[in-house]
């Protein structure tokens, strides 16, 4: 492979400006990582804002007009600069890694990407400082909801700009990814030789460069409309064209918000069960089958608008739990007869599978349009939409974050706070979660400031808030976890964990072109390979001697 030269990174500049100007993609990476989780406890915040107004009946916490405003701001917040920027982080820090690549495709545009993501951010919030306030017509903004003259003021369209910067960035970001996946593989990795979580990443950046396109083009219709004075969406189909363009991204972005954190859940999996991923080429063609099918299934979203084929959508909605279960069924052989280590990232990872299922198995009972008819638009969509991007991904998250940290920073991460982290994390999630699927089955509405003092409704919405108290203190213990690892750091050397992949060959953190050397690469798990052939893994402290791989020809 040839043409790499731009991929390789200028020797970086110190301070704020080497950071800001930086093209060596584990900066990025970081960067990314670590503004999305500063917009993590922005989102959190809301959050709690809104558990505090939905604690009691008739709550005057805040007034509708605000609450509408949190909500709306709540969700965008964890969506567009959260979940989507961090599953991509993973991806910008660690394909090249985990490919052996000196460098990512284009770094200058995935750092372009990582600012335009910023801009996004900081223009969706600057609605709160407009009269009008921010945008305050859901995550989604349904049109004629998001219209001129339902939303007036400016706070709407600073919220279609920057949710159209950001998924922009996210754009470049997994098109950088896909092109390093394709393009600058070491020598002797195929594809079929890639890691798992790399073909998470690959099935992630392929929905991404599919179905990104097509919101930027449906915001941008709405601004136009907005602007205009209505009239755009009216002359296309109205609302439902509206929602059938959302969809056709909405749908596939939540996988997208899935997939690296499967890939990386399974990778600890395998790590701390001693044993390699099962089932491996199963895997490969159902992620990428689970990939198609997320772009066949946007119409289940719309089964009550008695606009679509239901049918059609009904089927490939439950299709889904096929490919699915090839991936349970891949983390239960990983698992079986494994010397299991049932560390910090470990709890995290069989975390992540055991309440993704929750999220999965809701989801199945909303592919049906008659239960759907009854749960649509009720809490119960909430309890769902939440026990798969945080009961699930974040799940992952922390799992990947307790994982790479060694690797990202020459520092393990404490045990005794991640333990409190994941039991803390797991008792808030559920108790603030499983209580909406219960809510919306007895009718209590999604979208709601207040509500009617019906038997049952008040206790279980305090238990909600409770948890997601809970969910607060476990994000600090995380934030304390990391302070305590700067200020009294366990130095951890090339490969801590005894992993299987390229990213372990190397000193940690890596250096600026990332290896001074490559194993041979036999298989998707090369540094397993060299500990059951005999071979000498790489030690703590010191740079792994592993046989040279061309790096001119990445």
């Amino acid at each position: 492979m040839t043409g790499a030269a731009s991929a390789v990174p200028r020797p970086a500049f110190r301070g704020l400006i080497g950071w800001a100007g930086t093209t060596d993609h584990k900066r990025i990476g970081i960067l990314t990582g670590s503004t999305a989780l500063a917009f993590f406890a922005a989102g959190g915040a809301l959050a709690m804002v809104i558990r505090a107004q939905l604690s009691e009946p008739d709550a005057h916490v805040v007034s509708q007009d605000v609450y509408d405003q949190v909500f709306t701001m709540h969700g965008s917040t964890m969506i567009y600069l959260v979940v989507i920027p961090l599953a991509l982080a993973l991806g910008v820090y660690m394909v090249p890694l985990q490919v052996g690549a000196a460098n990512i495709a284009a770094p200058r545009l995935v750092l372009a990407g990582y600012w335009l993501y910023v801009s996004g951010g900081i223009g969706m919030y600057l609605g709160f400082t407009t009269t009008h306030g921010a945008a305050k017509a859901g995550w989604y903004s349904f049109y004629p909801l998001s219209g001129a003259r339902a939303t007036p003021g400016p706070g709407m369209d600073f919220w279609i700009v920057g949710v159209m910067l950001a998924l922009a960035g996210a754009t470049l970001m997994a098109g950088a990814i896909l092109a390093t996946i394709l393009r600058l593989r070491a020598p002797g990795m195929t594809l079929l030789r890639m890691p798992v979580f790399t073909w998470a990443m690959t099935a992630t950046t392929v929905m991404t460069v599919v179905s990104f396109p097509v919101a930027l083009l449906g915001f941008a219709l709405l601004e136009i409309d907005r602007q205009t004075g209505g009239g755009v969406y009216d002359r296309i189909g109205g609302p439902i064209a509206y929602q059938n363009l959302f969809w056709f991204f909405a749908h596939p972005a939540v996988y997208e918000m899935f997939f690296p954190f499967l890939g990386a859940a399974a990778e600890v999996l395998a790590v701390f069960a001693g044993r390699r991923w099962f089932g491996y080429r199963a895997f490969v063609p159902s992620v990428m089958a689970f990939a198609g099918l997320s772009t066949l299934v946007w119409g289940h979203h719309m089964f009550s608008t008695g606009r679509n084929t239901n049918e059609f959508f009904a089927l490939t909605s439950t299709a889904i739990v096929i490919v699915a279960g090839i991936e349970y069924f891949g983390a239960i052989g990983t698992l079986w007869l494994g010397k299991i280590r049932l560390t910090v990232p470990m709890l995290f990872a069989i975390g992540f599978f055991l309440q993704f299922l929750v999220g999965g198995l809701s989801g199945v009972v909303v592919a049906s349009p008659t239960l759907d008819y009854h749960l649509t638009d009720s809490y119960f969509i909430v309890g769902h939409f939440h026990y798969t991007l945080f009961a699930g991904s974040m799940f992952g998250l922390f799992a990947a974050l307790y994982y790479w940290f060694p690797k990202m920073t020459g520092r393990f991460l404490s045990e005794r706070l991640g333990r409190w982290q994941f039991w803390v994390m797991a008792a808030g999630t559920n108790l603030t979660f499983f209580p909406m699927l219960v809510l919306g089955y007895e009718g209590m509405p999604r979208r709601i400031a207040s509500y009617p003092d019906n038997p049952g409704w008040q206790a279980l919405n305090v238990v909600s808030s409770a948890g997601a108290a809970l969910v607060a203190v476990s994000m600090a213990l995380f934030a304390a976890a990391v302070l305590a690892a700067w200020r009294r750091p366990s130095a951890a050397g090339p490969d801590p964990w005894g992993g299987h992949t390229l990213e372990w060959a190397t000193s940690s953190p890596p250096p600026l072109l990332n290896f001074a050397a490559l194993p041979p690469i036999r298989s998707y798990a090369p540094l397993l390979d060299l500990r059951e052939a005999g071979g000498a893994g790489p030690r703590a402290g010191s740079q792994p001697a592993l046989p040279a791989a061309g790096r001119a020809s990445r």
